[in-house]
């Protein structure tokens, strides 16, 4: 009698907010999404799925509802209602969107289901080990802010987060040590195997991205992210205001990103009249960036206490770019850069500041972290560091 083909793992991934349906258009001519400097994580899945010849099916919350189904891969776009949610609604629809993950692992019968982390509260994965799938959770973003003591319902979904870390996954997969960490406290240090993973990057985005030029002024300080208040936009304005007061124009901030305060932060640069060295552009694609990062001189970081930051890959980009950057505790990338980075106590604006004006005026200051940004890029090249390589692991193991 013929020997049977081995039934094909098939693994269901909640992949977050992403276009996984262009990204995936892209992946089928072996090209990486343009739309974003890193490898995605998405089309990592899809190099995973095809490395096991697994079947793979993706569901992402981006805004626009779309299903396609190619191959080995079914690939859904299901928009989050209520995204911006807050109080108990934003709860809620955490609960109600994983439910319906539930109901589609009921369907389609996965064997794994990697979920990332703001698809819905864990405590809700519970159910799917007892429905014989094994569950790996991705973690992007710490479980809670690391400087700030928990509220009453961040206590609560923290207990009963509790039992899937110790027994409702299979494993976990994290971004950074600090997450980790959180993850092994959340657990009571008996949470399963975890597998940390970085951000990859391709060699080509950064090619030919010339080294600062320390002749040039003005001196350009670059910010690359949302435009938010937790994350620290407002502070480095008021550091332009305190620049301009003492008549410096010689630094010039750059501000690239999009977010519910950006039209909030232009129209007070303009109030305050620092507008002209105080420039917010807005959306940028991978080609305005390079420009951009090819004129400037050093990344900020300023995200404050507010935010769950879980590495910051901005810093990756700026150390991968050559550029030094500044930044605190609360951003866990500082861990595995801290050589090019100046480091600043969290949440002070004077301290970010000062270190401007260090780098700024101490060149041998700048040229020390400039060169160190040298030192600790290879990380991040690096295949075997990546989330592609970390579910990898997790899968043989399984297996």
């Amino acid at each position: 009698m013929a020997n049977s083909r081995p039934k094909s793992l098939r693994i269901l991934y909640a992949a977050g907010p992403g276009n996984v349906i262009g990204t995936y258009k892209y992946w089928l001519n072996g090209q990486d999404d343009p739309s974003q400097v890193c490898v995605t994580y998405s089309g990592q899945f899809y190099d995973v799925c095809r490395f096991l010849d697994a079947e793979g099916y993706v569901i992402s919350s981006f805004k626009e509802k779309e299903f396609f189904h190619d191959g080995q891969f079914t690939i859904e776009h299901r928009p989050m209602q209520f995204k911006n949610a807050s109080g108990i609604l934003y709860h809620l629809n955490q609960v109600w969107y994983g439910i319906g993950l539930i109901f589609s692992a009921l369907t389609w019968k996965p064997d794994i289901a990697v979920v990332n982390e703001g698809t819905t509260h864990w405590f809700v994965l519970s159910i799917l080990p007892y429905l014989g799938v094994k569950v790996v959770p991705s973690l992007h973003c710490t479980l809670w802010r690391k400087y700030i003591p928990l509220t009453t319902t961040e206590k609560i979904i923290s207990r009963l987060n509790k039992h899937f870390f110790t027994n409702g996954c299979t494993a976990v997969l994290t971004a950074s040590i600090d997450i980790s960490k959180q993850v092994q406290e959340c657990a009571g240090g008996r949470s399963r195997p975890i597998f940390e993973f970085l951000p990859m990057y391709r060699r080509s985005v950064f090619d030919g991205i010339a080294p600062p030029n320390e002749q040039y002024l003005p001196f350009i300080v670059l910010f690359v992210g949302r435009i938010e208040v937790y994350k620290g936009v407002f502070d480095l304005l008021e550091i332009a205001k305190r620049f301009s007061c003492k008549g410096r124009q010689d630094i010039k901030f750059e501000i690239c990103g999009t977010g519910s305060a950006l039209e909030s932060l232009r129209f007070a640069a303009q109030q305050s009249k620092v507008d002209s060295f105080f420039v917010c552009h807005g959306y940028c694609n991978r080609p305005q960036m390079r420009e951009i990062l090819g004129r400037a001189h050093i990344i900020i970081v300023p995200t404050t206490t507010a935010f769950v930051e879980g590495f910051c890959q901005v810093v990756a980009e700026g150390i991968l770019a050559g550029r030094p950057v500044v930044t605190s505790s609360v951003t866990p990338a500082l861990s595995y850069v801290s050589d090019a980075v100046v480091e600043v106590q969290p949440n002070d604006v004077q301290g970010y500041g000062d270190a401007l004006l260090k780098l700024y005026s101490d060149r041998n200051f700048y040229e020390q972290k400039r060169q160190a940004c040298l030192q600790v890029q290879e990380q991040f090249y690096d295949p075997s560091n990546s989330w592609g390589n970390a579910l990898k692991s997790v899968l043989k193991t399984i297996q």
